[in-house]
């Protein structure tokens, strides 16, 4: 943010900073906000719950829901704060912006339970996957879809009265049907038992990140707050692109760090009474990463053949040669060139947008995710 592109905007890089001071206090609120939407779904009139039933639910919930670091909700609150001009939320503005960040929470805890177990995953946020439990199994398919059906619950309790209550609906139920598709192109591509690295490309990529990712997870909770701020979305496209090539940059920061960060600022992992130092597993699941699409760009027959033989396995050898190729290409030095030119261009485009406001926004998601290790 000091860059001196954007030093224009130092009055609200200020009320940023400013706002990260109480983001602590606004943390603990959001969780409050959770503990009251949770008792509403465990209430609901439309259903008749058992005590077996009420159960089951909350501790679903508590597994999928609160965990992880919360920034796609807490998103929500900070833009509609910094689109407010500087003033202070009421409280009623800081409850409704918390429980539609919830509501994206609740999305991602959606995603991320049918994922699992179309990824055959073992472990998620350090513990293991919901349908991995003992009781659970493939109940969670049902869990999946109940939580994605609180979020018209919350809506209606909260929002029904409001101007913008089926611009949300509409919002979640485009996004929702946008980040499926990303998904749908992802497995397709990725089909177990047919590994075919003819079929990645950057484009296709860009593809699966842009649907999967950048929509819920940038464009979504700003969308949200320029809602609640009174905002027409139709007269915001140029922001939604911004967001997401933002999140398109962020996804190959991803890929990257999945291979290139230092295991120590990541994290260690346990496996049994050990513990090792773990980056990534994108070479050995076979992920349709930025890095081996640029390997494939980039590498002559030779090395082609050594991606082709060795990418997807896990074996710690194949993964090396892997590695080895990646230092070969001087993939490390192509990722720097690509954040240098992609942070170039969204700090270009941000400076372009008529709205100081938006600009602050924007400014607040790029400083989270520029440069970061982890």
């Amino acid at each position: 943010l000091n860059d001196p592109q954007i030093s224009s905007f130092s009055a609200y890089t200020y009320f940023f900073f400013s706002l990260c001071m109480k983001m602590t206090d606004l943390k603990a609120k959001f969780l409050e906000v959770y503990s009251v939407l949770k008792s509403d779904l465990l209430e609901d009139p439309a259903f008749e719950f058992t005590d077996d039933s009420r159960q089951w639910v909350e501790k679903m919930l508590d597994y999928n829901v609160p965990g992880g670091k919360l920034n796609r909700g807490l998103s929500v609150i900070d833009s509609l704060s910094l689109l407010n001009d500087g003033k202070e939320l009421s409280p009623d503005q800081i409850f409704k912006a918390s429980a539609l960040g919830w509501c994206i929470e609740w999305l991602q805890a959606y995603f991320l339970v049918l994922d699992d177990i179309m990824d055959g995953s073992h472990t998620r946020r350090g513990q293991p996957c919901w349908y991995k439990l003992d009781k659970v199994g493939m109940i969670a398919i049902n869990d999946g879809i109940l939580l994605r059906n609180h979020i018209t619950r919350i809506l209606k309790k909260y929002f029904r009265p409001e101007p913008y209550y089926v611009d949300l609906l509409d919002l979640f139920n485009e996004v929702e049907f946008q980040t499926a598709s990303g998904q749908m192109i992802d497995l397709i591509t990725t089909l177990a038992g047919e590994k075919d690295l003819s079929k990645y490309s950057l484009s296709i990529h860009r593809r699966i990140v842009q649907y999967k990712t950048a929509y819920y997870s940038f464009y979504l909770p700003v969308a949200c707050a320029l809602l609640m701020a009174g905002e027409n979305l139709d007269n915001h496209v140029d922001v939604k692109k911004i967001l997401i090539d933002m999140g398109i940059y962020f996804q190959v920061q991803d890929d990257y760090l999945d291979c290139f960060a230092d295991p120590e600022v990541l994290g260690k992992k346990s496996y049994g009474d050990l513990f090792c130092y773990q980056i990534g597993t994108d070479i050995q699941d076979f992920k349709c990463s930025w890095l081996v699409v640029k390997a494939l760009e980039l590498c002559n027959e030779e090395q082609k053949k050594i991606l082709s033989e060795n990418y997807g396995k896990d074996d710690a050898a194949c993964i090396a040669k892997i590695k080895a190729l990646y230092n070969d290409l001087k993939l490390e030095e192509v990722f720097l060139e690509y954040e240098k030119t992609s942070y170039e261009k969204l700090t270009s485009s941000i400076a372009a947008h008529p709205s100081k406001a938006v600009q602050a926004v924007l400014l607040s998601f790029l400083g989270k995710i520029y440069k970061r290790q982890k």
